[in-house]
């Protein structure tokens, strides 16, 4: 076993995609800290506090196993950004740093049965009706002003409440995550100010990294599995990127202070005050818990309503003759969830955390819808405007190795702040636009955050998980148009 180090922390190489720092590099880890990297993007990841926080997180009450981190790594708050760990359930710790403040960011794609070609006439028409479509931007509101009491109907039921309002149907929620609804939310366990906030913003995108695009696949894989996917070669898709908005980061912010006060009455002591957390079990654990469910069935409605409004301008552009958009599948990657794992032989209940990790089931699995029981749940990974999108499906090394999760997009490279000093805004929409890649955004100033060059090579970290037998490539996307707040 072959091993390097850096600002003395040892890294022991396990295999060509997976290194471990060792649980004897500080007293306090409890387990060990697994990191998923080749060799050379290692360097990124030693560029900030990833690893620091990483073996922080290996420190966590009831943490069983391992701390991992995904290839797509940088530094969040508390958690690295790409990491996962499980703690046993019921008395191990929830830290809302592991889950992060927009709880249940994620990502949807949606197909057609039209390709790029018979799009491409219509292209500036469609990107302009979605830019019209979807609001986007800080704080912007939607067309869709909820009173308290329907609010609490969405924070209860998800995507239930879409499919009662006609605003959903079962067969979309057959295609998302846990049908679009976690049982144990409970609208009594947000607060009134993080219900304000998100009262009138369901079917809003938000600003910085997220975004509606279109795209066309470009690549194919395996070509069974997308058959089987109702995937093909020129298809027209459109991926969605957002989460519970303001309401999720109001839930995540209520419940840090709680938190931060609440450890010393449980003996909690942690070496970053980030990672605040409490016993599942406790009150604060349960409040918390709960409150993140009804924000991930927030998240949930609100691509819902999206895709509702991508419909209606597909439909206005495109016209009764190009059929509907259909739902692939929905993907949350800040979310904590029960699970059941094999650990030591044993059949385990635990709370795995996921932060800037999404879930990647394997066919056979019990959790995962019937209609894709043969092919494993897709897993989708975003890349950059002007790069590319993938399509993956879980694999039976992520029940073994990772809690059944993988990466869940290229991850930032570049701070947004170094990324605008790189280039203005109107520079790179030309550069995108030379790339045959439009671009739809009020935001020109700051479009060069969330510029290609900010972030990490998307081809790369996929390879990894592919590799590592976490995940399976089955299509890639590329972009056509982007529309961003």
């Amino acid at each position: 076993m072959s091993a390097v180090k850096h600002r003395d922390i040892p890294l022991n190489k396990i295999s060509d995609w997976q290194w471990e720092i060792p649980i004897s590099y500080r007293k306090d880890m409890r387990v060990p800290a697994r990191i998923y990297a080749s060799e050379k993007m290692l360097e990124s990841i030693f560029r900030d506090r990833s690893l620091q926080q990483l073996v922080n997180v290996t420190t966590l009450p009831g943490i069983l196993k391992a701390a991992l981190l995904m290839p797509d790594a940088h530094e969040g708050y508390g958690f690295p950004i790409g990491g996962v760990a499980a703690t046993e359930h019921p008395d191990g710790l929830i830290s809302p740093g592991g889950i992060g403040y927009d709880i249940n960011c994620g990502v949807r794609l949606l197909t057609s049965q039209t390709t790029i070609d018979e799009v491409k006439p219509y292209m500036e028409k469609l990107a302009q009706k979605v830019f019209e479509n979807v609001p986007s931007g800080v704080g912007k509101a939607g067309h869709h002003r909820l009173s308290i009491n329907e609010l609490d109907e969405v924070l209860q039921h998800g995507v239930k409440w879409a499919v009662q309002e006609g605003l959903a149907t079962e067969q979309d929620r057959q295609h998302i995550e846990s049908g679009g609804c976690l049982h144990e939310a409970d609208p009594r366990s947000v607060s009134r100010h993080a219900k304000e906030r998100g009262k009138d913003q369901l079917g809003t995108m938000g600003a910085g990294n997220h975004f509606v695009e279109i795209d066309r696949i470009d690549e194919i894989y395996d070509k069974d599995i997308a058959a089987q996917l109702g995937l093909y070669i020129n298809q027209t898709v459109f991926l969605i990127h957002t989460g519970s908005r303001g309401l999720g980061h109001q839930v995540a912010t209520d419940a840090l202070r709680e938190m931060m006060t609440a450890m010393p009455k449980y003996g909690v002591k942690l070496p970053d005050r980030e990672l605040a957390g409490v016993p599942f079990s406790s009150r604060e654990g349960q409040e918390y818990f709960q409150g993140m469910c009804a924000a991930a069935n927030f998240a949930w409605t609100n691509r819902q309503l999206i895709t509702h409004q991508l419909r209606q301008a597909w439909q206005s552009v495109m016209g009764n003759g190009n059929g509907t958009l259909e739902v692939l599948y929905d993907v949350a990657h800040n979310i904590a969830k029960i699970e059941d794992y094999e650990i030591n032989g044993k059949m385990t209940k635990v709370i795995v955390h996921r932060k800037g990790a999404t879930r990647a089931f394997p066919a056979g699995h019990p959790d995962i819808s019937e209609l894709f029981q043969k092919t494993g749940q897709p897993v989708l990974i975003p890349g950059s405007m002007g790069t590319a999108s993938y399509v993956l499906v879980g694999a039976e090394g992520a029940m073994k190795e990772t809690f059944g999760s993988s990466c869940h997009g290229a991850g930032r490279s570049m701070s947004r702040t170094k990324a605008r000093k790189e280039m203005q805004g109107d520079v790179l929409l030309r550069e995108l636009s030379e790339q045959g890649v439009l671009v739809q955004t009020k935001a020109v100033r700051t479009l060069t955050e969330e510029a290609p060059y900010a972030y990490k090579d998307v081809h790369s970290v996929v390879d990894v998980v592919h590799n590592a037998g976490i995940a399976i490539k089955i299509a890639r996307l590329r972009p056509v148009a982007v529309v961003k707040g």
